[in-house]
């Protein structure tokens, strides 16, 4: 049973004081006067290196009737176009590339499910940059040189492997490169080798715990102190479920493969208040979703990143589609802060007229007693309108008037918080897909 269900406190394995300021890098310690002067050096130099090396940016800098020389100083990044997931796509294989092939010493790729995969081309500054935030990451969440790192993000053209596996190695950690699947076996190894960090995304940590309870181990007493989940929104409540669960520390790191990987903002172990974005390396916006304009730090809207010291692939204003807030800096105060992501503008589900998330959706199964976490929500139609059912697993085996009643309570509760009816049918244990990396939340078996 969850140890949310029984009344086990939150993990208080304790990590030791925060780190010292002078243990942190010196780019970590500069003032927010100093970041924004190696920001405007840096932005300057790669607005100006994508216009002279990438031709998909020359023809778009000159569509918007811009040019390098008009950025004199931040605000001015506004003047210049952004850039999609449709430029990577129309630019298939290597057309973003600033640099010859020779040059490129890794590729990365999205899956390309829904049309030409995105590519990033990586030079060897590139890497090592990128195994620098990495590093940063897993210190601010709570790593140390020394620890053995379990790293369950899948290896390949999946950004989040190599760019854990570098990250922790330059640490000075023991990585573990275990990739996803095999559950069976990866609770095996977490038993066997003992690591302190485990990095995977939240809801495949669901799946371990699973597995733990399968083989009859306690997961609270087991190594692992720190959780850095990232890959996937995730609730304050599922950060409860598994702090509690495992007993360790979860935290949140963000990133994307278009941009760099993971690494791009760390949520510091210390103060878990949202996560620092890295900004000596990655500019960050919001802007309104819809209008396209750029919104005062403490907006809600979505997140657009410029790359500062990208050689391979620079990016200039990308769209991540990832919706979150902009806040200053607290654990680290020179770097602002970015909530955690309320969901994606492409996740978005519109049911009769209402925008709704999946998240908003984890955030009521996880405050419900007597079910797991593991749900799905599928979109289909009856007579011509959307409909929206949310399968959800009950913890154990339940009677059917027990059924009926958590079927009812959830159902009351979507619709006086999100403002829609749906229907709700609570299915036995093991029903549902297990994530061995992103979960697939949403099926939709509608026709348009």
């Amino acid at each position: 049973m969850s140890a949310r269900h029984n009344g086990v406190p939150a993990a208080t394995r304790g990590l030791g004081p925060a780190p010292r300021h002078e243990e942190l890098s010196p780019a970590e310690r500069m003032s927010v006067d100093e970041l924004r002067a190696v920001q405007l050096e840096r932005l300057q130099w790669t607005v100006r290196y994508a216009y002279q090396n990438v031709p998909a940016y020359r023809r778009r800098f000159e569509q918007a009737g811009v040019h390098p020389d008009e950025l004199r100083e931040l605000a001015d990044l506004a003047k210049f176009p952004y850039t999609t997931k449709q430029d990577l796509r129309d630019n298939y294989p290597f057309g973003m590339l600033a640099v010859p092939m020779r040059e490129v010493r890794r590729i990365h790729a999205s899956s390309g499910t829904t049309g030409n995969a995105t590519v990033t081309g990586y030079t060897a500054e590139d890497i090592d940059s990128w195994a620098t935030v990495m590093a940063r990451s897993i210190f601010a969440a709570g790593g140390r040189p020394g620890h053995k790192v379990h790293i369950c993000y899948g290896y390949g053209l999946f950004t989040g492997g190599l760019g854990a596996h570098y990250g922790a190695e330059k640490l000075g950690c023991a990585t573990i490169p275990v990739s996803g699947g095999m559950t069976a076996r990866q609770v095996r190894l977490i038993t066997d080798f003992q690591p302190e960090v485990i990095m995977g995304t939240p809801t495949y940590l669901l799946t371990l715990l699973d597995e733990f309870d399968r083989q009859g181990i306690d997961a609270t007493e087991s190594s692992l102190r720190i959780g850095i989940l990232g890959a996937e929104p995730w609730t304050e409540q599922l950060r409860a479920e598994l702090e509690s669960r495992m007993n360790l520390h979860a935290v949140n790191i963000y990133g994307l493969s278009e941009v760099m990987g993971p690494g791009v903002a760390q949520e510091c172990v210390e103060t878990k208040d949202g996560l620092h974005i890295w900004e000596d390396h990655f500019y960050p916006e919001v802007i309104d979703p819809l209008e396209q304009t750029p919104l005062p730090d403490g907006s809600t809207g979505e997140l657009v990143l410029t790359t500062l010291t990208k050689r391979g692939q620079p990016v200039i204003r990308y769209r991540t589609r990832d919706l979150t807030t902009l806040r200053p800096g607290t654990a680290r105060p020179g770097y602002r802060r970015m909530d955690r992501l309320t969901g994606r503008s492409d996740d978005m589900i519109i049911l009769r007229g209402v925008n709704v998330f999946p998240i908003h959706f984890e955030e009521i199964v996880l405050g419900t007693e007597g079910l797991s976490p593991h749900f799905q929500l599928r979109l289909f139609e009856r007579d011509r309108v959307d409909q929206l059912e949310v399968l959800i697993e009950a913890m154990e085996p339940e009677t059917p008037a027990g059924t009926t009643s958590a079927a009812a309570e959830i159902a009351g509760k979507v619709k006086d918080t999100l403002g829609v009816t749906v229907g709700v049918r609570i299915v036995a244990p093991d029903t549902l897909e297990r994530s061995v990396g992103k979960l697939r939340r949403v099926i939709d078996e509608r026709s348009h």
